[in-house]
């Protein structure tokens, strides 16, 4: 029988069915981190238990970290010493790795793990964090998880998953320049609602995807689960392996011939069948940021403020009258009339090497607009080592932005750092929901490239226009 990729990761794995539909599945790695691996671990120990394969077991300090200059454990957050300490504590104690503060190798938990070569093609991987769903850019089977449920599977090595259904995204044609995999996946949402990928585990698919960067492909599906979806993934190839080979946790030797033999069987068979699809021509799409208080109200930069849709349900109409209150704008605004009072490079979902350049290709010989606050923070102490090579951190300093070290930063609240009450912001992360980076604080979601160009316009801005 033909078989989708997700097919044959989940019969790879999966140790018993237990219902229709649901299967006890065997878990490969498991990924922590601070503001949540405390609590899995110290639960783990007073329930009695331990956890059955340290080594299949990693942990970052990422989530409430400082990101400034000389961090130590302190944090804005009151609570946030704690959870560091707590966690420190109990990953000595459990005998996983822990990438501390300090470790040469701490970053954020979807940018380590690739670029260490944790998640390989063909593994299941999860986290207690909702873009986990990032890794499955490797072919690999991965997704957010509650702390209970990595305390079960550090337990046992294996977790109760409801099976989701097969969607493939395909995403065919020419992809102009200055578009990016965030404009892609952004105007995926935007076309087919934030409930789009709803119970699906989605497979993107098609030539642009096969062009894309592996650190692109970490992009798209980064975003799949503001689709709603159960995971994204994307069938590994040559990129895919190249980018693993090497790395300090993929097989080496007759491991890695091993692997090989196997990696080449992951794929999508020619007749597999899927339960829903959706065919996206990308040549013509300019680059997209989001306008209102979820991912799926965006639009070109070249666009106006949306009207509320005409076939719209009556309880979504609430939701779009109080995204133009929260956000202060009204239908028929010019996008690129927007002012902004900050910018945001960072996150798990654009925060690595090929974003920082990117960027920094924009800003170089150019200054921040007066009045707006610019902020860079690399996804890992990997990366920002290569950008410090390679001098951006100086771009990036020269140009009116803060250089920060490693951390989830001012993605979310929850370290404690905000732009301000009612600031707005153009960030290259991935949620914009109220309060989301501060109080009252309104996202407008883009590229690396097109916060760059914003930055320097003071604006929302094309970045084409930069772009020589």
């Amino acid at each position: 029988m033909a078989l989708t990729l997700f097919d044959k990761l989940w019969a790879d794995h999966e140790v018993a069915i237990l219902e229709d539909n649901v299967s006890l599945l065997y878990i490969d790695r498991i990924f922590l981190h601070e503001r949540t691996g405390s609590i899995a671990l110290e639960s783990l120990v007073a329930d009695g238990r331990m956890v059955r394969n340290p080594e299949k077991v990693f942990c970052s300090m990422d989530h409430i970290v400082d990101t400034h200059v000389g961090r130590t454990d302190e944090t804005l957050v009151p609570s946030g010493k704690q959870f560091i300490q707590s966690t420190r504590k109990a990953s000595h104690a459990a005998g996983i790795k822990l990438f501390d503060i300090n470790d040469p190798w701490q970053g954020i938990v979807h940018v380590i793990s690739p670029e260490l070569g944790i998640v390989q093609p063909g593994c299941t991987l999860i986290c207690p964090d909702s873009h986990t769903c990032s890794q499955g850019a490797l072919g690999a089977l991965a997704w957010g998880v509650g702390s209970s449920e990595a305390e079960h599977a550090m337990a046992t090595n294996t977790l109760v998953v409801k099976r989701p259904k097969n969607m493939r995204v395909n995403l065919v044609g020419q992809l102009p320049v200055g578009i990016t995999a965030k404009d892609l996946v952004l105007h995926l949402i935007a076309q087919y609602g934030a409930a789009g990928g709803s119970g699906c585990a989605i497979e993107f698919a098609g030539e642009v995807v096969e062009a894309l960067s592996i650190e692109a492909r970490l992009t798209l599906c980064n975003m799949a689960v503001e689709f709603s979806a159960f995971t994204g993934l994307i069938a590994p190839d040559h990129k895919a392996f190249d980018y693993i080979q090497g790395k300090p946790y993929a097989p080496k030797g007759k491991q890695w011939e091993e692997a090989m033999v196997y990696w080449a069987g992951l794929y999508t068979d020619a007749d597999a069948v899927f339960d829903k699809q959706i065919t996206i021509d990308c040549s013509h799409l300019a680059p997209v940021v989001s306008w209102g208080t979820s991912p799926q109200h965006a639009c070109s930069v070249l666009d106006k403020v949306p009207n509320m849709p005409t076939n719209i349900e009556a309880g979504d109409e609430a939701s779009y009258l109080r995204a133009y209150e929260y956000m202060d704008l009204h239908p028929g605004q010019a996008i690129d009339s927007i002012v902004i009072d900050a910018a945001f490079i960072g996150s798990c979902t654009n925060s690595r090497i090929t974003d920082l350049r990117e960027a920094a290709a924009i800003l170089v010989g150019r200054k921040v607009a007066n009045g707006v606050k610019a902020i860079c923070v690399p996804g890992s102490k990997a990366v920002k080592r290569m950008a410090e090579a390679e001098g951006l951190d100086k771009i990036f300093i020269q140009a009116g932005f803060d250089w920060r070290e490693p951390g989830c930063s001012m993605c979310f609240f929850a370290g404690g750092e905000n732009f301000g009450f009612r600031k707005r912001v153009i960030s290259s992360t991935n949620r914009n929901f109220e309060g989301r980076q501060g109080p009252e604080t309104r996202t407008h979601l883009a590229s690396p490239i097109t916060v760059a160009a914003s930055a320097i316009a003071g604006r929302i801005a094309d970045p084409r226009e930069y772009l020589l």
